[in-house]
């Protein structure tokens, strides 16, 4: 149908039934003059408001379920006039500070004219009993933005950019957003959480940006650079580089090569030939700097001399053994001694194989020679899990470092270092090149540092592979514990688990031993994926709560190792939350749903409120007033506004990789065939070692036997080895 053809339709919004943020597409009800019944409308709006006048061009439909509706082609929205008009507009949750209550109030007391006072007589609003000063600036401000932008949004729209992004736009640049897109739409991609490089991209071809042009080139070099970052490379070869590079942009590789020159000019990458490397490596300039840095503290730690008294070692190993009541194996007793005598030194084994006793023994024996011992985590759960076995306080490594967002970082780096003589790390295996930089430098030249990890389990989610380079560069003491002790034997989780370590299948028992006890260890063959879902939705939901008097939102995490498919982390959400949160209310945001009472997740490190990536939470609150939701993330409470919704995601299933360096009482994995591409032993036994009291597999044993036999890990790009080593 043409342009000319379509036909006028005027009304006001009553309510939204569906909006999509990424795309604007909207199915609202909107109440026309002379229809007794709200009329069905669907297309591309911005931000549609209930009590808005829409003014829309279109065509009459007939949708095979729902029935006649409008479809628009173009719209525009007005503010409403009518009274019941604007306490809907107002009570929507469109202005910061105005709820469904206050806007009754508002309204009853001025009638027609409260757009206008609101606009430009706000003052007035502290007639109104509850309102104050603080309420009307925030009233004052919020009605200001949202005008701002909706323009902000009418130009993206016509750029290609979804309106759920223009709130964040708008909070990052201000009134200065349209000038700094116009400029260069590039930035959008380093500077918005969730805008990539190829959104960026499309905005930029329709501004009329030449494909060739070296600003895309480089935009494009750095979004690749990223992408590997988040694979867990902590650089790319060059000429991999220009191969990835050249397949996304489309363009020469003599523009590329002069795209890279110009970066790393302007040390925003770093470039570097080393002897024995058959290629140029091509870096972020901020893991360039970490890597080389972490290389050389690490290496300048290991000679300085101790300052703690001297021990000997003979007298103390007997000596802690009679005070801590136990006997050490032989490797125990090497780990111990390692840590007496040297100043770095790693311990690295499976579940149940006495770290956690070694830590206990090193700590006895180092508080004889008063010196000061801290312990650190990369997680709170694994912080407070070492505080827990050790009786001893335990930080996060951000929080004994002291981050601070306002005053520029960590407050504790080499001008001033941790006033420590012994610092243990545990879970060791997820700290990133870039975490370990800033680690190594605040530790004090005197200090001896004990690394401790599963170097079996998936490496850490940031780039780089730090724990495995350290113990391949071979500059210090390794202990690799491996014996299972005699109570640890006792558990069918932690004997599967180094069976899965030594490529060996799992073994499972009857449900309940002769004395009727309840395993610790299951599995279901489940070889339709559908099946599988209803079956971890009942053992999450019932079965599992009602045999082993366990909560199911707080006891039970779900772990898929993949986000797709129908026991995908995103669908298993869908369906969990469903299941266990189930309800009408809440806040949606690009796509998710967020109730009060949900399980959530931290996708991304967020320094300013203190929570990061893979932390889980429950929501404590939702105000639609003020629009903000409150988490309650380890008894802190942290605020979100609705617009910084995308950093979280629901986390009733978590991917297994997110999991790391968390335990729950008890874990749920589906592992089909269908996951083939992450069918590896490293995930499956990391899945499996988060459980603590009860592990559950849902699944086909033919995708468990290939998970088992892949010993295959991905190659990480580092040169933390080799710069251990001088190679």
């Amino acid at each position: 149908m043409t342009q000319t053809n379509l036909m006028d339709l005027q009304g006001q919004i009553e309510n939204v039934t569906y909006f999509n943020e990424e795309t604007g597409y909207t199915i609202a009800k909107v109440k026309v003059a002379g229809n007794k019944d709200l009329v069905p409308c669907v297309g591309n709006l911005i931000r549609p408001t209930p009590g808005e006048v829409l003014s829309m061009k279109g065509e009459w439909t007939n949708h095979e379920k729902y029935g006649r509706q409008f479809k628009s082609s173009f719209s525009q929205t007005t503010t409403p006039a009518s009274v019941h008009g604007i306490q809907k507009y107002l009570g929507s949750g469109l202005i910061k500070g105005i709820g469904p209550v206050m806007s009754k109030r508002i309204v009853a007391k001025f009638g027609k004219d409260t757009l206008e006072i609101i606009e430009h007589r706000s003052e007035r609003l502290a007639e109104i009993p509850g309102i104050g000063e603080g309420r009307i600036g925030m009233i004052r401000k919020a009605w200001q933005d949202q005008k701002e932008i909706r323009e902000v949004m009418l130009f993206l729209q016509t750029h290609g950019v979804s309106s759920g992004f223009a709130a964040k736009i708008f909070k990052q640049y201000g009134n200065d957003a349209i000038g700094i897109v116009q400029e260069n739409p590039y930035r959008l991609a380093k500077d918005i959480f969730g805008i990539g490089f190829l959104t960026a991209d499309k905005i930029a071809g329709k501004m009329g940006f030449a494909k060739e042009s070296l600003v895309r080139a480089e935009a494009g070099i750095l979004y690749v650079l990223n992408q590997l970052a988040e694979q867990g490379h902590v650089y790319a070869p060059q000429p991999f580089l220009l191969e990835q590079s050249q397949a996304i942009l489309g363009i020469g590789a003599d523009i590329i090569e002069k795209a890279v020159a110009n970066l790393v000019k302007e040390q925003m990458v770093s470039s570097e030939e080393r002897p024995g490397l058959d290629h140029r490596a091509i870096y972020l300039s901020h893991f360039y700097l970490a890597e080389c840095q972490a290389a050389a503290r690490l290496k300048a730690l290991i000679p300085a001399p101790k300052q703690t008294r001297q021990i000997d070692v003979d007298k103390a190993l007997g000596w802690v053994q009679e005070k801590l009541a136990i006997t050490l194996a032989e490797k125990q007793l090497q780990a111990v001694k390692a840590a007496i005598e040297s100043k770095l030194m790693i311990i690295t084994g499976g579940p149940g194989t006495g770290k956690t006793t070694i830590i206990n023994a090193i700590m006895k024996i180092y508080k004889t020679v008063k010196t000061t011992i801290f312990l650190a985590a990369p997680t709170g759960r694994a912080a407070k899990k070492m505080a827990e076995s050790t009786g001893q306080e335990a930080k996060t490594i951000h929080r004994m470092l002291e981050f601070n967002f306002k005053r520029g970082g960590f407050q504790k780096n080499e001008n001033s270092t941790l006033d420590c003589d012994i610092l243990i790390v545990d879970e060791a295996s997820m700290i990133d090149i870039v975490l370990m930089h800033y680690l190594l430098k605040a530790v004090p030249t005197r200090a001896t540092l004990i690394l401790v990890g599963d170097v079996n389990q998936l490496p850490s989610v940031g780039p780089g592979n730090v724990l495995r380079d350290i113990i391949a560069a071979g500059v210090a003491p390794v202990v690799e514990l491996n014996e299972i002790f005699r109570q640890a034997k006792e558990s069918s989780i932690i004997v599967n688990a180094h069976r899965i370590n030594q490529g060996l299948f799992p073994e499972t028992k009857p449900t309940t031993d002769a004395s009727g006890t309840l395993s610790d260890f299951y599995f279901i063959q489940q070889e339709d994926p559908e099946k599988a879902l209803e079956t971890i939705l009942n053992l999450v939901k019932t079965r599992i709560p009602m045999r082993f008097k366990l909560n199911p939102i707080n006891d039970i995490q779900v772990l898929s190792p993949m986000n797709r498919g129908t026991v995908g982390v995103t669908n298993l959400n869908t369906e969990l939350q469903q299941a266990l949160n189930p309800g009408e209310g809440g806040v949606s945001r690009a796509g998710k749903t967020f109730r009060i009472h949900d399980k959530v997740m931290q996708i991304r490190n967020n320094y300013d409120k203190e929570v990061f990536n893979g932390d889980i939470g429950r929501i404590f609150h939702i105000d639609a007033e003020d629009q903000e939701i409150k988490v309650l993330f380890d008894e802190r409470l942290v605020a979100y506004e609705f617009a910084d919704l995308d950093e979280l995601v629901p986390a009733y299933a978590v991917t297994v990789h997110k999991s790391q360096g968390s335990e729950y009482p008890a874990v749920v994995i589906p592992i089909m065939t269908q996951h083939y591409m992450m069918l590896q032993r490293n995930l499956i036994y990391t899945a499996v070692t988060r459980g603590r009291k009860l592990v559950v597999l849902v699944g086909t044993k033919k995708a468990l036997a290939i998970a088992v036999k892949n010993n295959k890990t991905e190659q990480r790009y580092s040169l933390l080895r080799q710069r251990l080593t001088g190679n």
